[in-house]
């Protein structure tokens, strides 16, 4: 998961995208730590961040 780097990225708080995307304090924070989330989680935070899934979730390949 990209969200800490795409959240820092875009000058959000921990709290303003939870605001932004209805998605609790505490599960932004642990998909932070663990790195993993659900899909319906997800998607409300690409939405919220205005990126794409793959933007989000996927890690960056070498190119």
């Amino acid at each position: 998961m990209n969200l800490k780097q795409i959240r820092n990225q875009q000058n959000l708080s921990i709290r303003a995208l939870s605001e932004l995307s209805a998605v609790p304090i505490r599960t932004i924070e642990d998909i932070e730590r663990f790195n993993r989330c659900k899909v319906d989680t997800a998607i409300k935070l690409a939405d919220a961040l205005n990126v794409t899934l793959d933007e989000l979730c996927r890690d960056k390949v070498a190119e």
